[in-house]
C-alpha cells in the first residue's frame, strides 16, 4: 500500500519538476525526460511504497543546517554563510533515493545511483550535503561513509565543505556541546560523532584499490569517476556494503575525454536501463547531457551554439549556471578544436576523444547508426567479402574482420579474441571491457593462457557457413605461420599483406573517406568502436599515413584488421578494373 504523508511543499516541487520535464515546459535532454517519466510511473507501481518522511528529513537537514562555503548568485550576492537551498532537481534526486521503499518494508529501493551532470551545476557540494544528511538519517545503523575520488585533492573538496559547516555550527567544539570530532592531517581526513543511540563516521580518501581492501560502509560517494582508471576503484566500495540492507553507492561525475572509460561504460549501461533494454529496478539514474541533432543526410551533430541545447544539458541553467557565460564558451569553442573538446565534455556533458585521436567519433558513430543490417541479412546480400587478421602476441588482443561493399556502403564485421587467463588483468589494468564484449558477442575468450589461432579460424569458418562469400584473407606475416597453415587447411585463400605505410595508406584513406561520407557500417560493434577511437595517425612528408594507438595501454587491433581487409577489397577492385580495360 502506498503511504503518502500529504502533498507537502517539497513533494509538490518535485512533482511539478517531473511533470514539467515530461511535458516540455522544463527544457531537458532525452534521458532526463526518461528518468522523470520513470519516477511518475513508479509512483503507481505496487512493488514500491512511497514514503515522504525520510526525504523530508534529508531536505530539512540540508536546508536548515548546511550553508554555502563559497560562490555568488547571478546578481553577484555572496553565498558564503547563506543557507544551502536545494534546487528542484536536487529534491527530485533525494525523493527518488529515499522515498521509494520495497513494498511492506523499510528497505530503500535504490542501492546504486549515477548522477551524470555538467560542471557548475552544484554537484560536489550537493554530494557532500547529501552524505552528511544520509549519514544522520541512517545513524542508528551506525553510519559509515566514504567520500572517494581518483585523487585526494578532489575528495578533499567535499570534506572541506563539510568541515567548514560543522565548525560554523560549532558542532566540533566540546565546550558548546558539539558532538563531532574532526581529524584532518596528512594521514587521515575523518569526521566522527556519537549521536544519541547512533553513530556517524565519514572518511575522505583517494580510491587506491591496490592499497585498500578492508572497507565496511553503508554509503559511498565516488566523485568525478571519469578520472577512475580501473573499475576496481569504484567496485571496491560497492562490495564493502554487503552487510547492510539500506545502502547506497553513488557515482557522480562530468564527462571526460575517453568515450571508452569506466564512466562511459556505466553511462551506456544506465541508458539501457532507462531505455528498458536492461532491467535494474534498484539503480537510480540522473543523466544531464546535450542531445545530438541530425542533419538532412542523417548525420549527427551537436548544435552547441543553440541556447536550448545548452539549457537541456544544465539543470541549474539560469541559477548557478550563467547563460551568457555558457554562450561565450560556445563561441570560443567554434574556432578552437581543443577548447571545443573541453566545452563539450565539461559544459554539455558529452564524451569527447583525446586530442590525439585521429577519427571524429561523432562522424564514426553517426555513420554506423544510419544502417541496421543484421548478420543474417548481410549474409544473403550479393557482396564479395575480403578477410583481414591482425594477429597479436600470444597473450594479447587479436582481431579478425571481413570487409565488403553494398550500395556504396563499406561494411566491416569484426571479432576480437583474448586468452581467458589474462582477461581480468586486461580489464582492470587497461580498462578494456572484455567481459562485456564477450557478453555482446563481439569477442571470444580463448581457453588457456594464449590466443588459440584455432578459435580465429573457427570464426572465419562460421562466417562462411552463414553464407558470407569470402574471396581471400589478408594477414600480417608476423605471428602468422600457424594461423595461415590452419586457414589454408580449412580451404581459405590467403594473401600476405605488407605492413609498410605506403601499402596501408590507401586502405586507411578509404575508410576515412567512407566515414566522412557517412557510408561506413560496423554493426554497432563497440569493440571495433573502441579500437578506432584509439587510433593516432601521422601523415609523413610523402603523404603516407603512419598510425598507432594513442596510449600504450589501448588497443587498435580490430581497426588494424579492418585496414588489412579493406586493402584486399581495393586490390580486387584494381584487378577487376585492369581486366575490364584489357578486354576493351
Amino acid at each position: 500500500m502506498k503511504r503518502w504523508n500529504g502533498l507537502n511543499e517539497n513533494l509538490k516541487e518535485v512533482m511539478d519538476y517531473a511533470n514539467g520535464v515530461c511535458d516540455g515546459s522544463i527544457v531537458a535532454n532525452e534521458y532526463r525526460i526518461k528518468a522523470c517519466q520513470r519516477f511518475l510511473d513508479d509512483l503507481q507501481d505496487e512493488r514500491w511504497d512511497f514514503i515522504t518522511s525520510d526525504a523530508e528529513f534529508v531536505i530539512g537537514i540540508i536546508e536548515l543546517t548546511i550553508c554555502h562555503e563559497k560562490g555568488q548568485l547571478l546578481d553577484g550576492t555572496e553565498l558564503r554563510g547563506t543557507p544551502f537551498f536545494l534546487m528542484p532537481f536536487h529534491k527530485f534526486i533525494v525523493y527518488n533515493l529515499v522515498g521509494f521503499k520495497m513494498a511492506g518494508t523499510k528497505i530503500n529501493r535504490f542501492t546504486e545511483c549515477l548522477i551524470f551532470i555538467p560542471r557548475k551545476n552544484v554537484k560536489t557540494t550537493f554530494a557532500g550535503a547529501l552524505a552528511y544528511a544520509l549519514g544522520l538519517l541512517w545513524r542508528r545503523s551506525g553510519s559509515s561513509i566514504y567520500i572517494v575520488a581518483a585523487d585526494s585533492k578532489q575528495a578533499m573538496q567535499t570534506f572541506n565543505f563539510l568541515e567548514y559547516n560543522i565548525k560554523r555550527m560549532k558542532e566540533d567544539a566540546k565546550d558548546h556541546g558539539g558532538a563531532f570530532h574532526i581529524i584532518d592531517n596528512n594521514n587521515e581526513h575523518s569526521i566522527e560523532a556519537a549521536i544519541g543511540t547512533g553513530f556517524f563516521r565519514l572518511d575522505a580518501l583517494a580510491a587506491n584499490p591496490d592499497a585498500q581492501d578492508s572497507f565496511n560502509c553503508n554509503l559511498a560517494i565516488a566523485d568525478e569517476i571519469h578520472a577512475f582508471k580501473k573499475p576496481k576503484q569504484y567496485n571496491l566500495f560497492k562490495e564493502a556494503m554487503k552487510a547492510y540492507s539500506n545502502k547506497l553507492m553513488i557515482g557522480i561525475s562530468t564527462a571526460g575525454d575517453d568515450p571508452n572509460s569506466f564512466l562511459a561504460q556505466k553511462v551506456t549501461y544506465c541508458k539501457k536501463i532507462l531505455d528498458k533494454e536492461v532491467e535494474n529496478d534498484r539503480y537510480f539514474i540522473f543523466i544531464c547531457e546535450a542531445d545530438y541533432s541530425v542533419d538532412e543526410n542523417g548525420a549527427k551533430f551537436l548544435d552547441f551554439t543553440n541556447p536550448r541545447i545548452q539549457e537541456m544539458a544544465n539543470p541549474a541553467y539560469g541559477q548557478s549556471i550563467r547563460p551568457d557565460e555558457l554562450m561565450e564558451g560556445a563561441m570560443e569553442a567554434l574556432n578552437d578544436p581543443q577548447q571545443r573538446k573541453d566545452y563539450f565534455a565539461k559544459s554539455l556533458n558529452v564524451f569527447t576523444d583525446a586530442i590525439d585521436t585521429y577519427f571524429d567519433m561523432m562522424q564514426v558513430t553517426s555513420s554506423d547508426e544510419k544502417y541496421n543490417w543484421t548478420l543474417e541479412e548481410l549474409a544473403k546480400l550479393p557482396i564479395k567479402w575480403y578477410g583481414g587478421a591482425d594477429l597479436s602476441k600470444m597473450h594479447d588482443l587479436t582481431g579478425a574482420t571481413i570487409y565488403g561493399t553494398y550500395k556504396d556502403v563499406d561494411i566491416t564485421i569484426s571479432h576480437a579474441f583474448i586468452p581467458r587467463a589474462i582477461a581480468h588483468k586486461k580489464a582492470d589494468d587497461d580498462n578494456i571491457p572484455v567481459f562485456w564484449w564477450e557478453e555482446q558477442g563481439w569477442l571470444t575468450m580463448c581457453n588457456g593462457a594464449v590466443v588459440e589461432y584455432e578459435d580465429v579460424v573457427k570464426w572465419f569458418i562460421h562466417m562462411k557457413k552463414m553464407g558470407f562469400k569470402l574471396k581471400w584473407t589478408g594477414y600480417d606475416r608476423k605471428y602468422a605461420r600457424e594461423f595461415v597453415m590452419k586457414m589454408k587447411k580449412a580451404g581459405f585463400k590467403m594473401r600476405d599483406q605488407s605492413q609498410r605505410p605506403f601499402e596501408k595508406t590507401e586502405a586507411f584513406r578509404e575508410i576515412e573517406r567512407k566515414v566522412i561520407k557517412q557510408q561506413f557500417y560496423y554493426l554497432h560493434n563497440k569493440a571495433f568502436e573502441y579500437c578506432i577511437s584509439n587510433v593516432k595517425a601521422i601523415e609523413d612528408s610523402d603523404e603516407f599515413v603512419r598510425f598507432q594507438k594513442v596510449m600504450p595501454t589501448q588497443r587498435i587491433d580490430l581497426f588494424d584488421a579492418t585496414v588489412i581487409a579493406c586493402k584486399q577489397k581495393l586490390i580486387a577492385n584494381e584487378k577487376s578494373a585492369n581486366a575490364a580495360a584489357f578486354l576493351e
